[in-house]
């Protein structure tokens, strides 16, 4: 698998990410343990190198589990990670709010490291921006970890651009990660050449929709109540039905080569910057290799132009959340 670096920063991964929640956390049933240890083995095994978890996928299940199964690799992968919540006392799933201040900070990245079995953390994200904490304050604790050998790299989840001017002016900032896909597109607005002026790399998760840019899902797929997309105002019958142009259109493109609608809308993701490594999530093999089957795939510029101009008239029905 080619590598890509994720902006100035020098951190290079391989260009088609994992992200790991779903593994241990969210929609039932969740993944096997020894299952997902070995699909992660499998993973590496195909050259995925970069992983992406948080301490509040469980809480903590989820870095045990990537801790585990990345042990034998360590150096050779790099593991990112967050923090930004306050988590249930009783240790149950969920949260109580935000709690992004320096203390809270160290206190999640020494224990992240434990559960990761690694000497530093390679990417710490702040998981979501905590109106309560000024971004220097976040910044300069980050910037004291990297210091101490405990953290290498500083990142932002779902963040402004003044957050992000702001952040990287105490501590440079290697990779913002936001959603980004076909169907939502708003970083392209100041996101991006916010990432691009100051050299940062950046990290779409939710890549193919939560599933629905896979084509596989129709007005009659039902969602368990623990599932995301069982609330989610674009999973709707109405909703689905009403946003089949957009698989249309990916599912023509990808007859055109010899591909699938996933794999259409990983590639165009990968043609928007050399700075962008989606992560998609996956738990089976053969999703897996749909998925890293993207990065082989090439879009022409005609075919970059029809896409743009095909998406630009249909109007996507539902908010995100």
């Amino acid at each position: 698998m080619e590598t890509r670096k994720l902006g100035n920063s020098g951190l290079e991964v391989s260009a088609i990410g994992l992200g790991c929640m779903r593994m241990t956390f969210g929609d039932k049933p969740i993944g096997d343990h020894q299952e997902m240890v070995s699909f992660l083995h499998e993973a590496v095994d195909r050259g995925v190198t970069f992983f992406d978890t948080a301490e509040v996928y469980g809480p903590f299940t989820n870095e045990l589990l990537v801790g585990e199964a990345l042990e034998p690799y360590k150096g050779k992968v790099v593991i990112a990670t967050k923090f930004g919540f306050n988590l249930n006392p009783d240790g149950s799933a969920g949260w109580q709010g935000l709690n992004s201040r320096p203390e809270r900070i160290r206190q999640v990245a020494e224990e992240s490291l434990k559960r990761l079995r690694v000497d530093a953390i390679d990417l710490f994200y702040q998981h979501r921006p905590d109106p309560e904490v000024s971004i220097e304050d976040v910044a300069g604790a980050v910037k004291e970890l990297i210091q101490e050998g405990k953290v290498k790299h500083f990142g932002l989840s779902e963040s402004s651009a003044d957050i992000i001017r702001r952040a990287h002016a105490v501590q440079p900032v290697t990779a913002i990660q936001s959603e980004y896909s076909l169907w939502w597109r708003n970083v392209e607005a100041d996101i991006l050449p916010t990432c691009e002026e100051l050299g940062i790399g950046f990290v779409p998760y939710s890549p193919l929709g939560r599933g629905f840019l896979t084509g596989k899902v129709d007005e009659n797929t039902t969602f368990d109540s623990s599932d995301i997309r069982s609330k989610n105002p674009r999973f709707t019958p109405e909703a689905i039905k009403a946003n089949r142009a957009v698989i249309d259109l990916l599912e023509r493109i990808a007859a055109e080569k010899k591909g699938t609608p996933a794999q259409i809308a990983l590639a165009w993701l990968l043609t928007q910057k050399p700075w962008i490594v989606p992560i998609p999530g996956s738990r089976k093999i053969e999703r897996l290799d749909e998925n890293l089957g993207a990065s082989s795939i090439e879009l022409s510029s005609d075919d970059l132009s029809e896409i743009n101009q095909a998406i630009s008239n249909i109007t996507v029905v539902g908010d995100r959340y």
